[in-house]
């Protein structure tokens, strides 16, 4: 699904960002990874570091490579913060191998140490969501090991479910509204 062309209020705009910077409060872009590639280590890094093991750097390195696009699942979103990047999120078919059945699923979210606590992760999620709406789909899941931090920004916990090879995850859902 193709959008129109938005209409941007530019004084509204300056004002808040105006604002953001006297009160320093950090405003992050939200941009394609495939439009940035040279963040692909850092981001296949985090992702990685975060959620793989010792023998798992390939496997990250080849899901971020297949999702270097603009249209279609995989796809990989990067925040920047002067022009640094920050934190990244994933749109996937599939993200957990027990439900296949299961999609599109937002994936991979992470925020570098430093801007923890600042609503990055929600704006991250913020972002998968309204993109995804905009792409046609009515819902999303994902999953974690741990519970509370979904549950505050909207998702339904709707289960649990097992993560390769039996580990036990919790599952989570969004209506898309």
């Amino acid at each position: 699904m193709l959008l129109g062309r938005l209409s941007i209020d530019w004084r509204k705009l300056t004002v808040l960002a105006l604002r953001c910077f006297s009160e320093g409060i950090s405003v992050f872009r939200i941009v394609h990874l495939a439009d940035y590639p040279q963040h692909q280590q850092q981001v296949i890094d985090w992702q990685w570091q975060a959620f793989g093991s010792e023998n798992s750097r390939e496997f990250f390195a080849s899901v971020v490579a297949s999702s270097l696009r603009h249209q279609g699942l995989p796809i990989t979103f990067i925040a920047l913060l002067d022009d640094k990047p920050v934190g990244t999120v994933g749109l996937w078919r599939c993200d957990l191998i027990s439900r296949q059945d299961l999609t599109p699923w937002l994936a991979a979210l992470y925020v570098e140490e430093s801007q923890r606590g600042s609503g990055l992760g929600l704006q991250l999620q913020q972002y998968v969501q309204e993109y995804s709406r905009r792409a046609g789909f009515k819902e999303l899941y994902l999953y974690a090991e741990f519970s509370g931090y979904y549950e505050r920004h909207g998702w339904q916990h709707i289960g649990e479910a097992l993560e390769y090879p039996d580990r036990p995850v919790r599952l989570y859902h969004r209506l898309l509204d």
